[in-house]
């Protein structure tokens, strides 16, 4: 299906990107919040991919490979939310001093 293939694509620009602006951050709670940011895109990109291996292939292999990448890319996206909203406020107090500097 190629709406998988260009959300597959998305996800993992979106990864590229935020871990190429997790290396340029210096502050240390902008850095995880980014690397949360990043999980969950890098979370999606792997519960697409087994989400499309699900529609693709018609085997017991790949419905067993397909249903452990969703779960992988559900649990990453889960723990990728749980420390975005750990790590906002801690950000954005951050960006504050830094601004007040």
């Amino acid at each position: 299906m190629p709406i998988f293939v260009i959300l597959i694509i998305l996800s993992f620009s979106f990864y590229i990107f935020y871990k190429v602006k997790f290396f340029r951050s210096r502050q240390p709670a902008e850095r995880q919040w980014i690397s949360a940011k990043s999980r969950i895109a890098l979370g999606s990109f792997v519960a697409i991919f087994g989400l499309n291996q699900l529609f693709l292939y018609n085997t017991t292999t790949a419905l067993i490979v397909g249903i452990v990448f969703i779960l992988v890319g559900v649990l990453s996206i889960w723990g990728g939310m749980k420390a975005y909203k750990f790590y906002m406020p801690h950000a954005a107090k951050e960006a504050e001093e830094a601004r007040k500097s």
